[in-house]
């Protein structure tokens, strides 16, 4: 039985600690980290141009969203690079690999989208930023010749990780930076003005060399040149939740309070009093409920619905299936997340063990399988055959 290779959190920063990544650096500067030894040669086999190939020649796999071509800020069309292809489901659209090759002489760049999964490294350390930072993680790679320049000055919404596998690189760090951005002003010629002009003079230039990585905060500009021949870097893009999920999860909490469907009083009505009135009770009804245990569960929730639970293949082996049923006796109380997925157990006529698992992937295994025992043991559950 295969398993996926180990990727911690020490082995990207390395020789940096991640104690001192996380107090020192993280959200606050840019931070360059020059490959060392082992740390290096393992950041480099991250991915190198074999395995590169060998994703790009599976060319069922990718579409005009998942291979981009860039060039001098660009996106280029699908026409421009997809050729109609003809499968047993029908024609489809792909990228042509003599026409992608063809643009990148031309001067264009590859971005090959959403990477994350199709090897076992670049799945493993996606899985550890997720799991450290509670985190969407996604993994682009960016392929490109010497003195071609994908993108002008920018910033991006999330914390980025790059990590230099193949050639050279050199990125510039400007000065300015826009504070905790959240959304992006667009695309098109008036926006990269503005962005040239917002970034601020040169703060620093980094010549990055397969192995080293490169740190950059969210909201932070910065652009990148490949020097010296072909270059191949990984992006990893880290976004966690931030404050504005709370609207979204105190809005359906709040709805179930009879104070927040009933009428506002008119604004004009008494000089404003009963609608300030009104307004006072229902803000510290808010902050009640935000700072409620229950919330916090539901913040937890959302966060791990974000992350995901990995699930390996285990190919030739067969799954087995534990299944049980109510008995309509009460099973004991259970907190936090997995108390959402117990509800749905005791609702129904019968169930599959391996099959709540699956169903509710944000709630962590070991919770569910903890609260199933404890429900058979309480004689709340039994165990039944059949299919």
């Amino acid at each position: 039985m295969s398993s996926l290779p180990e990727y911690p959190l020490s082995a990207l920063l390395a020789p940096v600690t991640p104690e001192h990544f996380r107090a020192e650096i993280e959200g606050r500067a840019p931070l360059h980290i020059p490959a060392e030894g082992g740390s290096g040669d393992v950041r480099r086999a991250l991915l190198d141009w074999d395995t590169f190939n060998g994703l790009l020649g599976q060319s069922a796999i990718w579409t005009h969203s998942t291979l981009q071509l860039v060039h001098s800020g660009n996106q280029l069309p699908a026409e421009h690079y997809c050729a109609e292809v003809q499968t047993m489901s029908g024609p489809v659209v792909r990228p042509s690999p003599a026409k992608v090759q063809v643009m990148m002489a031309m001067g264009a760049t590859v971005i090959a989208n959403d990477v994350g999964t199709l090897t076992p490294s670049l799945r493993a350390v996606c899985d550890t930023l997720r799991t450290t930072y509670a985190a969407s993680v996604a993994a682009n790679v960016y392929c490109s010749f010497k003195g071609v320049q994908g993108f002008g000055p920018h910033y991006d919404t999330h914390d980025v990780f790059a990590v230099q596998t193949e050639g050279e690189k050199v990125w510039r760090l400007y000065r300015n930076r826009e504070p905790d951005p959240v959304d992006y002003p667009g695309e098109g010629e008036e926006v990269r003005r503005y962005l040239a002009s917002a970034c601020g003079p040169v703060m620093q230039e980094v010549r990055m060399r397969p192995g080293d990585v490169l740190y950059i905060p969210r909201g932070w500009y910065h652009d990148a040149l490949a020097v010296d021949g072909p270059s191949l870097h990984v992006t990893l893009s880290v976004t966690p939740l931030y404050g504005r999920i709370l609207f979204r999860l105190l809005e359906s909490a709040a709805m179930q309070d009879p104070a927040f469907r009933a009428w506002l009083p008119p604004a004009a009505e008494d000089g404003g009093k009963p609608l300030a009135r009104q307004l006072a009770d229902l803000g510290q009804r808010l902050a009640t409920l935000s700072a409620s245990p229950a919330f916090a569960e539901e913040i937890a929730m959302t966060q791990q619905r974000l992350m995901g639970r990995a699930s390996d293949y285990r190919l030739p082996e067969r799954l087995s299936l534990t299944r049980y049923s109510p008995t309509g006796l009460m099973p004991p109380a259970v907190r936090g997340p997995a108390a959402v997925a117990m509800d749905w157990a005791m609702a129904q006529p019968r169930f599959v063990l391996e099959d709540m698992i699956a169903q509710f992937d944000f709630v962590p295994e070991d919770d569910l399988r903890a609260a199933v025992e404890a429900a058979v043991s309480a004689g709340a559950l039994k165990s039944v055959s059949g299919p």
